[in-house]
């Protein structure tokens, strides 16, 4: 039986989840970069999961409200930014993933594949921005991932458009996004 970790950064995010031949683990990690790679780091170290699985809300310049991604490249905006030597700002699982056979079913079945660009703040603007979806968790998660040799990816519910709404939005968004999230899950 295969274990996976399924990670949330809000309560508000939760929703049970079942994979056939599968034991799931929940996490919440709490919100930002921090909380999220220290809860991950305990969560491996205690379950050793064969996959983990981030699934929450995002933001978009490019795309629309109730938009669903499978991001399976993260992106540091933070790191980005200042770009240091030596600094990695970009991770990718996408030859790790592809062995997965739970993953193979979730792309082959129309998934949109995305990047995700992680950093330490609610984006409510931006001239551009590198990827499809902004979050506050994923890229910690990858890094943690990539450095204890877990697959990772994150499956993100559109919430909000940068630039064009506000907190108030996303707040509101949040049960759309359990039922979205929930409904693609059952689908696949």
């Amino acid at each position: 039986m295969k274990k996976i970790v399924v990670t949330f950064a809000l309560k508000a995010e939760f929703i049970p989840l079942t994979f056939p031949n599968c034991e799931i683990i929940y996490v919440f990690t709490g919100i930002g970069k921090a909380k999220a790679a220290m809860m991950l780091t305990k969560a491996i170290m205690e379950e050793d999961p064969d996959l983990v699985v981030n699934i929450g809300t995002s933001g978009t310049l490019n795309h629309q409200v109730g938009d669903i991604f499978v991001c399976n490249r993260f992106i540091d905006r933070d790191f980005l930014t200042v770009q240091l030597p030596g600094i990695e700002y970009e991770i990718g699982f996408q030859e790790v993933l592809a062995d997965e056979d739970i993953i193979k079913n979730w792309i082959s079945t129309n998934a949109t594949l995305g990047v995700c660009n992680t950093g330490d703040s609610f984006v409510t603007q931006a001239e551009s921005i590198c990827g499809d979806v902004v979050d506050m968790e994923a890229f910690a998660q990858a890094i943690v991932c990539k450095e204890l040799n877990k697959p990772f990816l994150a499956v993100k519910y559109v919430t909000d458009i940068i630039g064009e709404n506000s907190v108030k939005h996303w707040e509101d968004k949040l049960s759309d996004a359990r039922e979205g999230l929930a409904h693609w899950f059952a689908n696949r």
